[in-house]
């Protein structure tokens, strides 16, 4: 089975949508590992496991929880003081939307 190919456009157009500024050389070389990632699941659907029954966990028995018990927290001060900047007794981080 072959795969579907990756071309440079596809790149670069994911490479937009995650706002990435990529040079010729990076688009090369992401085009050649997803391309040879695409030939691996390629690989993996050849198999049949039409008789292999779905696994939803991996380990036996019940997932180790802690205890759900109320504990203190941090005071305010404590938290803020390795805060790289602090606005209005809060976190201070930038802004990611635009306000008109």
């Amino acid at each position: 089975m072959t795969a579907a190919q990756i071309s440079e456009d596809d790149v670069r157009k994911v490479a937009s949508l995650a706002r990435l500024a990529l040079g010729d050389e990076e688009v090369q070389r992401l085009r050649g590992q997803l391309n040879a990632m695409l030939e691996h699941f390629a690989e993996l659907d050849a198999f049949d496991v039409s008789q292999v029954s779905p696994t939803f966990q991996v380990l036996e028995g019940p997932t180790p929880f802690r205890a759900d018990e109320p504990r203190p927290s941090l005071l305010r001060d404590e938290a803020l003081a390795a805060a790289p900047a602090v606005e209005s007794d809060g976190f201070a981080v930038p802004r990611v939307l635009e306000v008109e």
